[in-house]
């Protein structure tokens, strides 16, 4: 059974599927005094590893690079921040609907020991972030056979 909310009969697109887990992480996620919801919400990130390196990529349409944030604090945890500008208002202008968010947003990622962060580099493109951390290379046991004496 899927569970609708309607905020307006006569609206075609205020139909919005529930989502539990969604609505309920947004009753944690405290909201601006526009009673808006940050944009810490909607700042989601992969995580992916390769055989060279860590990937993040976060989806940050209509951020500028010079709001962005990439840093290492604390020797080993990634941190990305940013800011997204709230939309100029015009007095004249009649909202009907505010669904994207402003405000700031921060996440942390506690990177794995063989993390480069002397070496981390990061891009925007196209609205999306991505941050590269390079892997130091696994050094391989070396096998010394012994003879035995006897």
């Amino acid at each position: 059974m899927s569970l609708v909310r309607r905020s307006n009969v006569f609206d075609p697109f205020s139909l919005d599927l529930w989502d539990p887990i969604d609505s309920m992480f947004r009753s944690v996620v405290p909201a601006t005094s526009d009673n808006e919801t940050t944009a810490f919400a909607n700042a989601r990130i992969d995580w992916k590893e390769t055989p060279e390196a860590h990937v993040f990529k976060a989806d940050l349409p209509g951020v500028k690079k010079e709001e962005v944030k990439v840093e290492v604090e604390d020797g080993n945890v990634l941190v990305i921040s940013g800011q997204r500008s709230k939309e100029k208002e015009d007095k004249n202008d009649k909202w009907h609907r505010v669904e994207r968010s402003s405000g700031q947003f921060m996440r942390r990622f506690r990177l794995p020991e063989n993390a480069k962060v002397d070496q981390v580099k990061a891009g925007l493109e196209n609205g999306v972030l991505t941050v590269t951390v390079p892997k130091a290379e696994v050094k391989k046991t070396e096998v010394k056979a012994i003879e035995v004496s006897g």
